[in-house]
């Protein structure tokens, strides 16, 4: 089975634009680049090539999903923080204009 992993990617490092997620097409894109007389050996590197395509494929998914969580939750964080700063400084701006308010009355009252 080494021989297959190690021709398979000898064979992606070349052309590995030309191949997707399709076993059938793997194998008539096989028979384009090279001549493989094994149909029992074209038959393995075809699906291992496609194994390898798919699991990249999958690999990338769920990183750009874990990403995008990970930007979700970030920036929830950033508006909680945002929101709560927006409240405690309405708190004190309220206290603030309550202070003003009674200094002014004060003077007021002879």
């Amino acid at each position: 089975m080494d021989r297959i992993k190690r021709i398979s990617r000898e064979i992606l490092q070349d052309y590995k634009d030309d191949f997707g997620v399709d076993f059938l097409e793997n194998k008539k894109i096989l028979n384009k680049i090279s001549i493989i007389r094994s149909k029992q050996l074209k038959n393995k590197l075809a699906g291992y090539i496609t194994k390898i395509i798919k699991r990249e494929i999958r690999e990338k998914t769920e990183n750009e999903r874990k990403i995008a969580s990970q930007s979700k939750k970030y920036v929830e964080e950033v508006e909680t923080k945002t929101l709560n700063e927006n409240q405690s400084n309405e708190k004190n701006q309220e206290q603030t204009n309550e202070e003003n308010n009674a200094s002014t009355e004060q003077q007021k009252t002879p």
